[in-house]
């Protein structure tokens, strides 16, 4: 496994303050001040923190992966992702994922297991995304979006996903994210 060289790791910078600049309901922004450990100078960061998120890759028993499409705002165009969203407070990851299925997709996970977690930027982000993993999920219910989404099921096989991921089909970097996941646990799926 490779290994920094000696001596030549990145010192942290000391936080001298912070500010919550804006609440916007799913997220704030805060601009924290720190001094550089190199030059001592301080200079301004800006950083949005959320909740932790959770997406999950959901397969049925013929091997389909259980996908959503919907409008994104800031894309301007529909979308192809795994079903996820946001670690209400008191949740658990693995039951959120589980409940973010159900509420996208109308499909139910029995048993759900961690692939991993990432950060989805931390240059400007302070939370993290928990991948999860689905086997046998089955239809039980109706879509239940709330009020700002609408999601449509698409049901993809298994040996189709990379062709939709390299054919930019699907662009979120956290389905990516997922994927590669996905990909690194293939074997013991």
């Amino acid at each position: 496994m490779s290994k920094p060289l000696p001596g030549t790791s990145p010192r942290p910078w000391t936080e001298l303050e912070s500010l919550l600049l804006q609440d916007c309901r799913v997220f704030t922004v805060s601009r924290t001040l720190s001094r550089s450990p190199t030059t001592g100078l301080p200079h301004p960061f800006y950083r949005i923190d959320a909740a932790d998120w959770v997406n999950i890759l959901a397969l049925t028993d013929r091997d389909e992966l259980v996908m959503v499409r919907q409008y994104r705002h800031d894309e301007r165009g529909v979308t192809l992702e795994i079903p996820g969203g946001i670690v209400d407070p008191g949740e658990s990851a693995p039951v959120a994922a589980a409940r973010e299925l159900l509420e996208e997709t109308g499909y139910q996970a029995h048993d759900v297991a961690r692939l991993g977690v990432v950060n989805p930027n931390p240059a400007l982000f302070g939370n993290r995304t928990e991948t999860y993993v689905a086997r046998g999920v089955r239809k039980v219910a109706e879509i239940r979006n709330g009020h700002t989404e609408e999601t449509v099921v698409q049901l993809v096989p298994r040996a189709e996903l990379r062709a939709h991921a390299r054919e930019g089909r699907i662009s979120s970097a956290l389905v990516i994210a997922a994927l590669y996941w996905f990909e690194l646990h293939a074997a013991e799926l």
